[in-house]
């Protein structure tokens, strides 16, 4: 009898060791000594140039305004996330580091950072 379609095989990893309690699935250390989160803090980061594109592709035909290139911090990203939605009067998010806001508000989106005083720069 095989697994349905809609789950992932298990996993023969190590989960937990009491010599050593949780264990990372990734990279199958004891989770104080992760090898993953010191790859993930070593992720570059944004240049300060913030990059104002849209793109509709994936989204079924809808824009939506991005935002790339902030060297911020992810809570000042989600504040400055929230400013943006709120001068565009849209919905949106940040995924991976980039804002995204519904609907194409490209030229709110630059007077608005220009306005915060970031460098700015419509891809």
């Amino acid at each position: 009898m095989s697994a349905p379609a809609d789950r992932k095989p298990a996993s023969s990893g190590l989960v937990y060791s009491t010599d050593s309690g949780r264990m990372c699935p990734a990279c199958r250390r004891p989770a104080a000594d992760c090898a993953c989160r010191a790859l993930a803090a070593a992720v570059p980061r944004g240049d300060g140039l913030a990059r104002v594109g849209c793109e509709t592709k994936g989204r079924g035909g809808k824009a939506v305004t991005t935002v790339r290139g902030l060297d911020l911090d992810p809570v000042a990203l989600a504040a400055l996330g929230k400013r943006l939605r709120t001068a565009c009067g849209a919905g949106g998010a940040v995924k991976d580091g980039v804002l995204e806001i519904q609907g194409d508000h490209r030229d709110r989106v630059v007077a608005a950072l220009q306005a915060e005083g970031l460098r700015v720069k419509r891809a």
